[in-house]
């Protein structure tokens, strides 16, 4: 079976390059991608059920994997939640269908954004990890827009194996995210 087109990609060019750049000995000691989460809360009170129902298929449909219903740890009266009750959905990709994911991602979703100029480089954390949020659902090509409930946001996590945040920085660059140049930026 045919590797993802990013995956080739990964071990042809960005390992040499990122290899020679900050001056690895060995192919093992350049920083990957290891896994996608992808995030979704769902508040509303009324019809919850229907709602995780109906987002839950399109979001096995955006990424091709079954999502996870997540619950609340602890119970907060004040946002009328009890300890145990649904609160959103879930989904971690890994190998081939996180390679095939953010490669749909980068070429195909973000150019679909409106008034897209790229992306910061301000949302790593102190882990490597990068988080990007999505405001909406309709930008992936997957979702019918007249099978839609409500539009959603997406908070999507590329955790990569390293702790400096210009390697895991450049190593999304050479992948292909479309992060803001330098001389635009804030």
């Amino acid at each position: 079976m045919k590797q993802p087109r990013l995956k080739e990609k990964y071990n042809k060019n960005i390992v040499p390059a990122i290899k020679k750049e900050f001056g690895f000995k060995n192919e093992i000691e350049v920083p990957r991608v290891t896994k996608v989460v992808i995030n979704v809360g769902i508040t509303e009170e009324q019809h919850q059920k229907k709602s995780l129902e109906n987002f839950a298929e399109q979001l096995k449909v955006i990424t091709g994997q079954k999502p996870k219903t997540t619950v609340a740890k602890k119970s907060i009266a004040g946002f009328k939640l009890r300890q145990g009750d649904p609160i959103g959905l879930m989904v971690t990709l890994r190998g081939k269908r996180m390679y095939q994911f953010m490669d749909k991602l980068f070429s195909i979703v973000m150019p679909r954004i409106k008034d897209f100029q790229g992306i910061s480089k301000d949302s790593f954390d102190e882990n490597g990890n990068y988080n990007l949020g999505m405001e909406e659902q309709i930008v992936f090509p997957e979702i019918e827009y007249g099978k839609i409930d409500q539009v959603r946001g997406l908070q999507i996590t590329f955790v990569t194996n390293t702790k400096d945040k210009q390697i895991a920085t450049r190593l999304l660059e050479l992948m292909g995210m479309p992060f803001v140049k330098d001389n635009n930026q804030k």
